[in-house]
């Protein structure tokens, strides 16, 4: 029973790098670039998450905020990534920003993401253990006590949405 979780976060970590692979092929192929495009310019991709480039005013504050650095939106692939270039002469403005103008995410980074993950995967591994326990002392669960603990793990649930939602800078319009 206890290798169930751990098979099924493999294949979730399988499946996220297997889609993480896909991304990175679908930008290659989408930002080839000619010797006259990189005359002069730089390129980024900056990076979401959690999708928040769904929202107009997150890629409005992104995009005024990495307008300081010379940095101008060229394309939105998706909600979760944004294509910048800018003038390589604006590097000699980078020292006086208060941000890394070579950044490439916003919002809740990969850490975020495995804790909410991890939290999930505790609280599921608690769940099995009680369950395993009480029916190893020869303690039935009765239907109230099955209740109570679909309860608990769908408040869990919500808690984990609404930190995402949090995390995302709100609800999506």
């Amino acid at each position: 029973m206890s290798g169930a979780p751990i098979a099924a976060t493999s294949a979730a970590a399988i499946a996220a790098a297997q889609a993480a692979a896909r991304m990175r092929e679908e930008e290659e192929k989408m930002t080839s670039y000619n010797k006259d495009d990189l005359n002069g310019w730089e390129f980024k991709i900056m990076r979401s998450n959690f999708g928040s480039f769904s929202n107009y005013e997150k890629v409005k504050k992104v995009c005024d905020e990495e307008a300081k650095a010379g940095w101008e939106l060229v394309e939105k692939f998706d909600q979760y990534r944004l294509r910048f270039k800018r003038q390589v002469g604006m590097r000699a403005k980078d020292q006086f920003l208060n941000f890394d103008p070579y950044r490439t995410g916003v919002g809740g980074g990969g850490g975020v993401v495995a804790l909410i993950i991890g939290l999930c995967l505790l609280v599921l591994g608690a769940i099995i253990m009680l369950v395993v326990y009480l029916k190893g002392q020869h303690i039935r669960i009765e239907p109230a006590g099955i209740a109570m603990i679909f309860t608990s793990v769908g408040i869990l649930a919500v808690l984990v949405g609404l930190i995402v939602a949090r995390i995302r800078g709100g609800r999506r319009r």
